[in-house]
């Protein structure tokens, strides 16, 4: 799976003087709660191997205060007016060409892609994660240089089961809480995914990755490219995350 807003604002100075990875983890939750809600165009360009580049655009929508998102398509042409809803615990797909709404699972393939609805999610690393351990009892970090930057390296593990990796390794940097690469394992310690963060913007004093790349390290050739844009950090009307405003977007 590739996490799409997981991570989306993630910028101030580190106080930490020698950081703990609950304290890392906290300080990105903290740093992303501040905001909550989220509107914005995202798109997907995804490469598979001897397949060609497949490119779905979507507008999206989330407010965190009661888990709601909404995905309208627009393209391409063949998806363009389908949607997914999300309130609370009640998960829609709706079809365009038959007007339904179908109750489907957190991990459906949005519009075929690589991208499920879990991973538009706003859920917290700390309710997901927590520090992984060697033998002795001690945390799995470290400072290192990441090219140029500095970061703290460190590993944590799944203390939940649904979520989309079990062990994940994470670069942030020690200046700013800012999240430049992750990398995710099966249980089994098999690396499934890298993902580079490239591309930031500040918005309202906080930085967004708006070019991230995802590699499929299993499958080798597969590779997801998330572009986003014109992104609003303002409230969000009720009346978005409701199936006549979807059904509306969608004529």
């Amino acid at each position: 799976m590739i996490r799409i807003f997981g991570s989306i604002l993630l910028a101030a100075t580190v106080t930490f003087g020698a950081p703990s990875i609950d304290s890392l983890l906290k300080g990105l939750d903290d740093l992303y709660k501040q905001v909550s809600d989220i509107k914005a165009v995202v798109t997907l360009t995804q490469q598979k191997a001897n397949q060609g580049a497949k490119k779905l655009e979507m507008m999206y929508y989330r407010r965190d205060s009661d888990q709601s998102f909404l995905i309208v398509i627009t393209g391409p042409e063949a998806e363009k007016g389908n949607g997914y809803l999300r309130v609370g615990d009640n998960f829609w797909m709706y079809r365009k060409n038959t007007r339904t709404f179908q109750h489907i699972n957190r991990d459906e393939s949005i519009g075929g892609s690589d991208a499920h609805g879990d991973d538009f999610e706003g859920r917290l690393l700390t309710e997901m994660y927590e520090p992984a351990r060697d033998d002795k009892g001690n945390e799995l970090i470290t400072e290192e240089m990441l090219g140029k930057i500095p970061v703290y390296r460190f590993e944590v593990k799944a203390k939940v089961n649904d979520v989309d990796y079990p062990k994940k390794v994470y670069w942030v940097r020690k200046d700013k809480t800012v999240m430049l690469k992750e990398t995710s394992y099966s249980a089994s310690g098999t690396l499934m995914q890298t993902a580079y963060f490239l591309t930031f913007t500040e918005i309202k004093k906080r930085l967004v990755p708006v070019k991230q790349l995802f590699v499929d390290e299993f499958e080798k050739g597969n590779k997801t490219i998330v572009e986003i844009s014109g992104i609003s950090i303002d409230k969000l009307d009720d009346q978005i995350f409701t199936k006549a405003y979807l059904e509306n977007l969608s004529k």
